[in-house]
């Protein structure tokens, strides 16, 4: 009887020790949606002024609201800006608790600047997007494809597209590029990314004073149980390996929180279409700011490569 109730009781702290971790990495409460974003991080003060200016500007362009289903019937929903009837199409995947108008409030000015069209996607469980678990790009990267589907059938079979991705948004775009992509996805920036979901969970949790050894499992444990995922099931790194679409990657060396060398192995992965750039002293997703003409010159390069 002691040992049953020993037993249950350990199973009872495994079981709540995964939930506890799902609900911290991956639930997304609608509660906690939508909000104002926040211009107070440390790391944004140099460009502060810049971010808010651009947010706003962002904003006040002229949206339309669509909706699409994923794979599962989830909504998403994504808010496309018209430039020029027939020019190539840049569809934006956002960070992990970000928001599209947030992480693409100064790289966004760059698909204006192209003459292209814009696509800003709210990822699953974010924004107004249905979904309630954030997957860090395991079931992302299938919307992705549901975005290319729409874009094609929208604009025609066609039209050049090009993926950008910030933060979880990258890794999403890197993830998804071992996919069966139409040949009309011509590229894609990805800006931050993590090389694996699983090590950016871990390297947090570091950061935060919990031991490795616990947490592993019942991040793992909580993903599978109450996320109905499977945290390890795809990495960008093992995806870009196989992947057939030119890649940009682009990374701050002072990024804060995914370290710069996480980018690395994806380079490594597939040196052949992967060009990996770095921004000395430019933290997380703000590599455009701290070089402004260097990202531009960079970005606008590669796309016009792709699109020819």
């Amino acid at each position: 009887m002691i040992l049953f109730l020993v037993l249950l009781l350990l199973l009872m702290a495994v079981l709540g020790g995964a939930f506890y971790a799902y609900y911290v990495a991956f639930y997304s409460p609608k509660s906690k949606r939508n909000l104002p974003p926040r211009f107070d991080r440390k790391s944004y003060a140099p460009y502060r002024g810049k971010l808010e200016s651009g947010y706003q500007q962002l904003r006040q362009r002229e949206w339309e609201s669509v909706t699409i289903s994923s794979r599962e019937g989830l909504k998403l929903r994504g808010h496309y800006c018209h430039v020029a009837d027939g020019a190539p199409l840049d569809i934006g995947f956002h960070g992990y608790r970000s928001s599209p108008f947030l992480d693409f409030c100064g790289g966004a000015g760059l698909s204006f600047e192209m003459g292209h069209n814009l696509l800003l996607v709210d990822q699953r469980a974010h924004g107004e997007s249905e979904g309630y678990s954030i997957t860090f790009g395991i079931r992302e990267r299938e919307d992705v494809l549901c975005w290319v589907d729409y874009a094609r059938e929208r604009f025609g079979l066609e039209v050049k597209i090009l993926l950008y991705g910030v933060s979880m948004g990258a890794s999403t775009v890197l993830m998804a590029s071992e996919l069966d992509l139409p040949e009309n996805v011509r590229g894609i920036v990805a800006d931050s990314p993590y090389n694996a979901p699983l090590e950016i969970i871990r390297k947090v949790a570091r950061q935060t004073g919990k031991p490795d050894w616990l947490i592993r499992p019942l991040v793992l444990l909580g993903a599978r149980m109450y996320g109905g995922f499977d945290l390890q099931e795809c990495d960008p790194e093992r995806a870009v390996k196989h992947t057939k679409v030119p890649i940009l990657l682009i990374h701050g060396e002072a990024d804060g929180f995914v370290p710069c060398q996480m980018s690395e192995p994806i380079y490594r992965s597939n040196p052949e279409k992967v060009t990996r750039l770095t921004f000395p002293e430019a933290d997380h997703g703000l590599s455009y700011l701290a070089d402004t003409p260097r990202y531009r010159q960079a970005v606008c390069a590669f796309c016009e490569s792709v699109l020819k």
